[in-house]
C-alpha cells in the first residue's frame, strides 16, 4: 500500500493505492473488537446505531466545536459559547452553597464586569493566582443582569493558540457515553483500519472537484480547518446521493415496462363511503383519487408518490384506495413509521368500517404484539381472512405471507427508504405501490428522489381548518410562553415543546430535552400540569408508552426532539413551541408546526430564536407569512447556505446521514445526472471499469437491508 499527497486548487489531494477493499474487510467486525470497548460500552454504542467498525466510520459528527479567537468582554453574547483572554487581578474566591463548593473570580474590562464560576472544583483557587493570564472558554449566560461564564475550560495562552481555528467533532451522544469517548474510539478506528479502494472514476472526481474517499471519511471526523471540512463533506454528500439514486434506478424497472397482474375495476364501494362522509373532499383530494383509480384500472403497475401537507387528507385517500383493493378480492397493506401511528390508522379504519357497515376485515401487525396474538394475525393474513393489513416494518418480516397482495401503501416514505419499500413490494406479485409523504419537497428534487414514481400533490387543506397563529420570539419571551401553555392546558388542551438536543453536551448554548423537561416540571409544580419527555434514543416500548399517554391526554406537555415529526396525531394539541428554531430548516419547522391545528380549536406555533441573530429571525418570518408547505420548501431551497452546515443537522429527509436535500440541492442534481448517465452506458454495471463501484453499491444495499433487520 502506498499513500501520497499533492496540491490541487489549494487543497490537499490524497492518492491511495491499496490491494484490498476496506469496506469488505471491515463490514463484519464488531465494535467490541476494538481496544477498550467492552460489552457494556458496546451496548451504549448500539443505542446510537453503531454496532460495527464500518458503522463507526460513518457515524459522522452532528456538529463541530470551532475554537474561535478570544473576544473582548464587551462583545460577549448571552447563550453562546465563547473564549475570553483575562489577566486575573486577584485570587479567586472559594464560596459554598450548602455542601457545594463554588470557585469564583470577577473580571473587569472597559467598565464591564464578567463573573467566572466553577462548581465543585475547589482546587482551582490555587491554580489561578493573581497576576496570571489565561484563556477561559465556555458558556456565556446572563444571571441577575450580569454576564457569567459558567464552568469554562482553562488554557494558557500558548495552549489555546495551538487550538485556535481548529474544529473539534461533536457526535450524537447517549447517557453514559460522552463525546470524548466517542472521538477517542473514532481515532482508534482510523489509526488501525484498512484503507478502502477508491471506486469513483478519477475523471468524475476531477469534473466535480471531489476528494479521494479515504481522505474524505478521515477529514469529516477530524478536519484541520473549515475549508478541509467542506471539501470532505462535499465528497461524502455526493456519494450518498449518487449511491441512493443509482440503487433506486439500478434495482427498479421503469413503471411503463411493467404490466399489472392485479387488474382492478371500480366497484363503487369507495364512492358509497364518499357519498356519506360528514365532509366533502377538497378538489385536490378528488383529483389525486381519480389519478390513483386510473392507475389501478389502467393495466400497468401503479407507482405513485402522493405529497401533501400534514393535515391535507392523505389518509382518507389511502383508505379509499385500500377499500377498492379489498372489493376487488385482493389484500392491501399500509405501512406506518411508528406503532402509535399504525394503531391510530387501524382504529380509524375500523371505526369507518363499523360506521358504514363494511364487512372487509382490517388487522394490525406490529413488532410489540404478544406471540399468540401475532401468530393468529399471521394466520389470518396467510389465509386471506384479513383484507387490509396495517402495521409498522413488521409487515416486511420474513414470516409474513400474504395472499394476493395487490396494493402497498407506505406512509411517511422518507422514514423508510427505497429498500424497505422494495421488500414490501416483493411480498406480492407486482403489487401497485403508493407512497404518502408529508414532506413538502420541491418538485424539482422530488423528481430526482422518487425517480421511479409518478407524483401527485394535495395542495389544499380542508376548509374547516383554522390557520395556525405564529410568533417568532427571543429567549426573554420564554416565561410568557410557559404561562400561555399553562392557560391552554387549563382549557383542556395540550402542548409540544421541541428542543434540538437530547441531553447536555458541548453545545451548551442549545436547549436539550432532559434539562428542559426538568425546568418545566419545576415551573408547573403544584398546578397539576403533567410534563414528560421523548427522544429517539429511548427504547421503542418506552417511546410508544409516552406517545400513547400523550395521545390519550394523560400527558399535558411533551418535551421532545423532532422524533415527534411523524409520530402521532393528537387533535387536542394546540401549542407547538420550538426552542432554537433557527437551527432547523424551514421545511422541517413547517412539518413540526403541522403537529398542531388538527382539531377544531385555535392553535399556535411559538418559534424561539435562541441565537438572537437578525438574519435567522428574518428566515423564521417566512413561516409567519405562509402555511403553504410547498412555497416554504422552495424558499428553504433558496435560503440554505454553507453556513448552515456548522449547526445542528437540519433535516431528516430520506435516509441520508450527511446530505441535506435543501443545502445540497445542486450536488443532488449532479449526482443523479451522473447515476443516470452511468446506467445508460452500463445498465447492469458489468464493465470491468465499474467493478469497484458495483462492489460499493452491493455493500451499500447490504447495509441498508441490514438496517431494517430482515
Amino acid at each position: 500500500m502506498t499513500v501520497s499527497f499533492r496540491a490541487q486548487a489549494g487543497l490537499a489531494v490524497i492518492t491511495i493505492v491499496t490491494e484490498n477493499n476496506g469496506r469488505e474487510s471491515m463490514r463484519g467486525h464488531k465494535i467490541t473488537e476494538l481496544k477498550g470497548i467492552g460489552a457494556k460500552t458496546g451496548e451504549l454504542f448500539a443505542r446510537l446505531g453503531v454496532k460495527t467498525i464500518e458503522d463507526m466510520i460513518h457515524f459522522y459528527p452532528r456538529a463541530y466545536d470551532e475554537f474561535k479567537a478570544p473576544v473582548p468582554v464587551r462583545e460577549l453574547v448571552p447563550d453562546t459559547q465563547a473564549a475570553v483572554r483575562v489577566t486575573l487581578k486577584k485570587d479567586p474566591d472559594l464560596l459554598r452553597y450548602g455542601r457545594l463548593p463554588v470557585t469564583s473570580v470577577s473580571v473587569q474590562e472597559d467598565g464591564i464586569s464578567l463573573s467566572v464560576v466553577w462548581f465543585n472544583m475547589p482546587w482551582l483557587k490555587k491554580q489561578l493566582p493573581a497576576g496570571s493570564t489565561f484563556v477561559f472558554r465556555g458558556h456565556i449566560a446572563k444571571k441577575r443582569g450580569r454576564l457569567t461564564l459558567e464552568q469554562p475550560e482553562i488554557y494558557t495562552e500558548d495552549q489555546y493558540r495551538t487550538k485556535e481555528g481548529t474544529l473539534q467533532p461533536i457526535y450524537p451522544q447517549t447517557k453514559g457515553l460522552g463525546n470524548k469517548t466517542i472521538a477517542k474510539t473514532v481515532r482508534q478506528v482510523f489509526e488501525t483500519r484498512d484503507l478502502a479502494r477508491e471506486y469513483l472514476p478519477e475523471s468524475l472526481r476531477a469534473r466535480y472537484g471531489l476528494a479521494e474517499y479515504n481522505f474524505a471519511v478521515d477529514r469529516i471526523h477530524f478536519p484541520e480547518n473549515r475549508e478541509e471540512l467542506m471539501y470532505a463533506r462535499k465528497r461524502l454528500v455526493f456519494d450518498e446521493f449518487f449511491l441512493f439514486t443509482l440503487s433506486a434506478r439500478f434495482l427498479k424497472e421503469k413503471k411503463e415496462d411493467v404490466m399489472s397482474r392485479n387488474r382492478f375495476r371500480i366497484t363503487g364501494t369507495a364512492q358509497r363511503v364518499l357519498d356519506h362522509l360528514p365532509y366533502e373532499l377538497t378538489h385536490a383530494q378528488k383529483t389525486v383519487l381519480n389519478e390513483i383509480f386510473q392507475d389501478l384500472t389502467g393495466g400497468r403497475v401503479m407507482k405513485r408518490l402522493v405529497q401533501g401537507d400534514v393535515g391535507s387528507g392523505k389518509t382518507i385517500i389511502a383508505v379509499l384506495s385500500l377499500l377498492e383493493c379489498a372489493a376487488n378480492g385482493y389484500q392491501g397493506a399500509l405501512m406506518a413509521p411508528t406503532e402509535v401511528l399504525a394503531k391510530q390508522h387501524f382504529e380509524s379504519v375500523s371505526e369507518l368500517f363499523r360506521t358504514f357497515d363494511i364487512h372487509f376485515k382490517p388487522v394490525l401487525l406490529t413488532g410489540s404484539m404478544k406471540a399468540k396474538e401475532k401468530r393468529e394475525t399471521l394466520e389470518k393474513i396467510r389465509n386471506h381472512e384479513a383484507d387490509l393489513i396495517i402495521g409498522t416494518h413488521a409487515l416486511i418480516s420474513e414470516n409474513v405471507k400474504y395472499d394476493r397482495l395487490a396494493l402497498v401503501i407506505t406512509d411517511e416514505q422518507h422514514r423508510f427508504g427505497v429498500n424497505q419499500r422494495a421488500v414490501l413490494e416483493e411480498k406480492g406479485t407486482e403489487p401497485h405501490v403508493m407512497v404518502m409523504s408529508a414532506t413538502p419537497i420541491p418538485r424539482t428534487l422530488a423528481i430526482i428522489l422518487y425517480g421511479d414514481l409518478d407524483i401527485s400533490v394535495i395542495n389544499e387543506l380542508p376548509a374547516k381548518r383554522l390557520p395556525i397563529r405564529n410568533a417568532v420570539v427571543g429567549t426573554d419571551y420564554r416565561p410568557n410562553a410557559w404561562r400561555f401553555i399553562a392557560k391552554e392546558v387549563q382549557k383542556g388542551h395540550q402542548a409540544y415543546v421541541i428542543c434540538p438536543m437530547v441531553e447536555p453536551g458541548e453545545m451548551q448554548d442549545l436547549e436539550n430535552v432532559l434539562d428542559y423537561s426538568e425546568k418545566l416540571t419545576a415551573e408547573y409544580r403544584g398546578t397539576g400540569i403533567r410534563v414528560a419527555f421523548l427522544h429517539g434514543q429511548m427504547k421503542t416500548d418506552e417511546k410508544n408508552r409516552i406517545m400513547e399517554a400523550f395521545a390519550a391526554g394523560y400527558i399535558h406537555v411533551l418535551v421532545s426532539t423532532t422524533v415527534i415529526e411523524v409520530g402521532i396525531n393528537v387533535p387536542n394539541a394546540t401549542v407547538m413551541m420550538i426552542e432554537d428554531a433557527e437551527r432547523f430548516g424551514l421545511a422541517q419547522l413547517h412539518q413540526l408546526r403541522g403537529r398542531v391545528g388538527r382539531g377544531d380549536a385555535q392553535s399556535y406555533c411559538i418559534m424561539v430564536n435562541g441565537s438572537g441573530d437578525e438574519h435567522a429571525g428574518k428566515r423564521l418570518e417566512i413561516l409567519k407569512k405562509s402555511d403553504d408547505g410547498f412555497y416554504i420548501a422552495e424558499e428553504d431551497l433558496k435560503l440554505r447556505g454553507p453556513g448552515d452546515l456548522f449547526g445542528v443537522r437540519q433535516s431528516g429527509e430520506l435516509e441520508f446521514r450527511l446530505g441535506d436535500i435543501y443545502t445540497d440541492a445542486e450536488v443532488l442534481k449532479k449526482a443523479a445526472a451522473e447515476a443516470r448517465d452511468l446506467l445508460e452506458r452500463d445498465p447492469k454495471l458489468e464493465k470491468e471499469e465499474n467493478a469497484d463501484l458495483k462492489r460499493m453499491l452491493d455493500g451499500y444495499l447490504e447495509d441498508k437491508f441490514r438496517e431494517i433487520n430482515l
